[in-house]
């Protein structure tokens, strides 16, 4: 079995909870605050090991009150924490979260993560058959660094472009896992979509993309599921009908999810079904990497519900 190595930010969420988001300027009336760990990176990890695959996390956090309380509700998910360094010149990084309805919105102030540099990325010893993941909470030139140092091992490398922001697209040429939304995919295209768009407005957007023939590509449409292009030939996932609490972590428990069972050895199909699984069962839970399922949890539903085959549109 490989391990998966994620590269990537390591949060505390503040999450308030409200009827509605506040319009610009505007002050609404809130029913609770709430702390979470978050950051995609430890998100990421927390749901790779919470599933059953060697994950190690790789990152940066402040040395105060919340990089203290990270580090000991990741150690006791599973996570190992031996190259996540403490930072003393910066805070931990904090998302501010406000809840809606189960749509959320979100500010993350990167603090230590910011921090995260080639020396962090390049010291764990990958492998052929490791997994190496990474997200855009960290700077660039160190998630460059990481995905050259997997490749030069024979690690596969999983890209989650999140959030959506502008960097040379000579990095899709270190990524054989390309898993992103529509905002993502629309920024990275420089074309307007939405989830509502149909799959073929989908898939002529992901061939546009540099290199997008010689990669896996991953779009997450929310319910609707995942549209994914394999040597060109596109896949559909269904999604899963749930009652959504809150989604915020959702991708990043997909991502996760993705990362260990390909670490396992299994198949892009069977991989993206059961993160299908896993990602229906965090968005029924409150926080990121809280709501994150075991592997027991995922195999019931899947057990529940049969394999849930792909289609080709």
């Amino acid at each position: 079995m490989g391990r998966v190595f994620v590269a990537g930010s390591i949060n505390m969420d503040v999450v308030a909870t409200a009827d509605r988001h506040p319009r610009i300027g505007e002050t609404v009336a809130g029913h609770a605050v709430l702390y979470f760990p978050g950051g995609k990176g430890a998100n990421q990890a927390v749901a790779a090991a919470k599933l059953g695959a060697p994950t190690t996390l790789i990152g940066r956090v402040g040395r105060d009150a919340f990089g203290g309380q990270l580090q000991t509700f990741l150690a006791a998910q599973g996570v190992d924490l031996g190259f996540v360094r403490e930072t003393p010149q910066a805070h931990t990084g904090t998302a501010i979260i406000t809840i809606a309805n189960a749509d959320n919105t979100i500010v993350v102030i990167p603090g230590a993560n910011g921090l995260v540099g080639a020396a962090d990325v390049e010291a764990p010893s990958l492998a052929n058959g490791d997994i190496a993941v990474s997200q855009f909470e960290i700077p660039l030139s160190a998630i460059t660094a990481f995905f050259k140092r997997a490749r030069s091992a024979g690690a596969t490398t999983i890209l989650n472009p999140a959030p959506a922001i502008e960097f040379d697209p000579a990095m899709l040429d270190l990524v054989d896992i390309l898993i992103l939304n529509e905002t993502e995919l629309g920024l990275l295209t420089k074309t307007g979509l939405d989830d509502t768009d149909d799959d073929a407005r989908f898939i002529a957007a992901v061939r546009s993309l540099p290199a997008g023939q010689r990669k896996i590509i991953c779009v997450t449409l929310g319910k609707r599921g995942v549209l994914t292009l394999v040597n060109d030939a596109p896949l559909i996932t269904p999604g899963r009908s749930v009652k959504a609490v809150d989604t915020t972590g959702a991708g990043d428990c997909f991502v996760g999810a993705v990362a260990a069972q390909l670490a396992a050895g299994k198949s892009i199909g069977d991989a993206l079904n059961y993160a299908n699984g896993a990602a229906s069962i965090s968005v029924q839970r409150m926080g990121a990497a809280p709501s994150m399922p075991t592997a027991a949890e995922v195999e019931a539903i899947i057990s529940a519900s049969g394999p849930g085959e792909g289609r080709h549109p």
